[in-house]
């Protein structure tokens, strides 16, 4: 859940390339008791190029529970390289005039403490790597427009 936006609601301006790009607060629980780690995936399925990588955060220890306003890289996790390019959180940016995008905050409760990625791996390869390592999965959804 996030207290920035409900299930399906409008993601805030702050959060978008239009405001301060800041990531949204998150929380999660109910994870299986065998959960080792965590990994998040925020990506928009509505882009022009296929889907885009918004964050990418992996090797999540199992008793982190949510991530503050403003996450940066380097606080808990290992950052992956979003399709901006860079470590961290990139704010929604669709094409301006474009129908509203849905951005999927996706949570993995991950059976390993850590998975078999090199640090600043792509999406691609994580999500390789969690294809196997998965226990659950919860997801909030968001959408933006401009």
């Amino acid at each position: 859940m996030s207290s920035a936006f409900a299930e399906g609601g409008w993601i805030p301006v702050l959060h978008s390339c239009q405001g301060a790009d800041l990531s949204p607060a998150l929380e999660w629980s109910g994870e299986p008791s065998d959960t080792r780690s965590f990994t998040l995936i925020v990506d928009d399925p509505d882009a022009p190029a296929g889907n885009w990588c918004h964050w990418l955060l992996y090797d999540v220890a199992s008793q982190v529970h949510n991530l503050a306003q403003g996450y940066k890289p380097g606080k808990i996790g290992l950052s992956g390289a979003n399709d901006f390019g860079k470590p961290g959180y990139g704010g929604p940016c669709p094409p301006e005039g474009d129908h509203p995008h849905r951005y999927l905050f996706t949570v993995f409760a991950v059976k390993t403490d850590k998975l078999d990625v090199k640090a600043d791996t792509s999406a691609a390869v994580v999500g390789f790597n969690l294809h196997f390592n998965t226990l659950a999965r919860a997801e909030i959804m968001g959408l933006f427009k401009r």
